[in-house]
């Protein structure tokens, strides 16, 4: 008897036996076309085209998923128009004052009643394009605008009895060469104050206006009453006159040459803070004589600080981190001056009080707070409706120092609250009638803080 010396084993594939990738799914194959495989070109055509189709089923899952799941959310209730206003041209922005929606047109602007949405009142004169526009309430059917044009213009209008009426152009020069467009436009609350940023070819500045709101109201109900005596002594002359004549509406008095009004008062010019330099003082001493004399503490310029010792410092900072310089380009040594500001008309509170020879009105804004982009400094000023001459490049009367430079801000309705937004995504809510934070809330990093506003 012949017996085996080794176990049985299975013999090891060679490679000429192993299969094939385009083989694998042989068994699958119908026997009859097993030698009618495609080509190889056909082949990766094939291949290409699967996989097209499963990229697509899987985009077509996906979303069948999102769409029953959206199907599962409470759905908002959608809201459709009630009325519609119908202008001339294009509306590029409105304003609500009062009983009135005024719109600025790309010929002119245009009013309208809140209850039946008809037009009152037009002014096209100029064919001008209004861009923005603001409007406040003065009470007993007058309104004040501030609307700026496609030129940088600002125009200033009273509007009374469905009527406009123009009463300056803030910013208009005899030299189209000297002309400052307007960048932002305002007016407070009542109609009291108007503020305006203008920008050069250089520079940028905050001008203030006192609006003389008792004098126009004034002003205006006389102009009406005589308005109203010339078209009746033309009624009666009509009437003695064999001729027959149709009595015409009032003319718009923006479009009466004759129509004298009184002009708003420039307050304040405020300009960009300038940038902390060297210090010129040899001691403290010097520098605290310079804070006694009437010097606002908190802008940072009273140091004692050698223009050395920046140059120095600069030095140390660009040998440190000269590859990432080098990499983001190199910044510029000299900070640029601010281009833009955002300020805010305050009403009077116990850090912002009025001057001792003003009287207090709790409804009209004692001072307004500025902010220059790049600027850590948040600068309050008060308003003085009695000073005659204007203050070119005043002094601030509080400052509030940031540990950021302030992105963004913004005032609750009431005047009380004051909400800072800084470039470090922290924001900071403020108590002005105590002086103190309410809170503070630091959003994710990596996050840039646009706007921010109290509902």
């Amino acid at each position: 008897v012949y017996i085996r010396k080794l176990s049985l084993k299975i013999p090891p594939p060679s490679e000429k036996d192993w299969l094939k990738e385009d083989e694998e799914d042989f068994f699958l194959q119908d026997p009859d076309r097993k030698w009618d495989a495609l080509p190889q070109p056909v082949r990766m055509i094939n291949k290409l085209v699967m996989l097209v189709f499963e990229n697509a089923m899987e985009i077509i899952e996906r979303r069948e998923m999102l769409r029953e799941a959206e199907k599962l959310k409470v759905q908002p209730t959608k809201f459709f128009p009630t009325a519609e206003f119908q202008v001339t041209g294009r509306a590029n922005c409105l304003a609500v004052s009062g009983k009135h929606v005024f719109v600025g047109l790309s010929m002119g602007l245009a009013a309208f009643n809140v209850s039946d949405c008809k037009e009152v009142s037009a002014w096209d004169d100029i064919k001008t394009e209004i861009c923005a526009i603001h409007a406040s309430d003065l009470g007993t059917e007058h309104h004040v605008l501030l609307a700026v044009d496609e030129m940088g213009l600002v125009w200033l209008f009273c509007f009374q009895k469905e009527n406009f009426l123009l009463i300056k152009i803030l910013n208009e020069v005899e030299d189209i060469s000297k002309r400052r467009t307007c960048v932002e436009g305002t007016v407070s609350p009542g109609g009291d104050y108007a503020g305006i940023l203008l920008q050069g070819n250089t520079k940028a500045w905050l001008e203030i206006y006192r609006l003389p709101k008792d004098s126009w109201l004034k002003e205006m109900e006389k102009n009406s009453g005589a308005s109203a005596g010339l078209a009746c002594r033309e009624k009666q002359s009509s009437w003695t006159s064999a001729e027959i004549f149709l009595l015409q509406e009032p003319p718009v008095f923006a479009n009466k040459a004759d129509t004298k009004m009184s002009l708003p008062v420039l307050l304040l010019k405020v300009k960009p803070p300038k940038p902390v330099t060297g210090s010129s003082f040899k001691t403290p001493l010097d520098a605290l004589k310079k804070v006694d004399g009437g010097s606002m503490l908190g802008l940072g310029y009273h140091h004692l600080i050698k223009e050395s010792q920046w140059q120095q410092q600069e030095a140390i900072f660009h040998r440190t981190y000269w590859e990432y310089l080098e990499a983001e380009g190199e910044r510029e040594s000299k900070e640029e001056i601010p281009r833009h500001a955002t300020f805010h008309f305050l009403l009077p509170t116990p850090i912002l009080q009025v001057r001792p020879e003003m009287k207090e009105q709790p409804d009209v804004p004692a001072g307004i707070t500025v902010h220059w982009d790049g600027s850590h400094n948040l600068c309050f000023y008060i308003l003085n409706p009695l000073k005659e001459k204007v203050d070119s490049d005043p002094q601030p009367d509080v400052v509030w120092p940031c540990a950021a430079p302030i992105a963004c801000s913004a005032v609750s309705s009431c005047s009380r609250y004051l909400a800072l937004a800084c470039e470090d995504a922290t924001i900071t809510i403020w108590d002005k009638h105590l002086g103190y934070p309410l809170s503070v809330t630091a959003i994710l990093q990596e996050r840039v803080i646009r706007s921010i506003h109290f509902l």
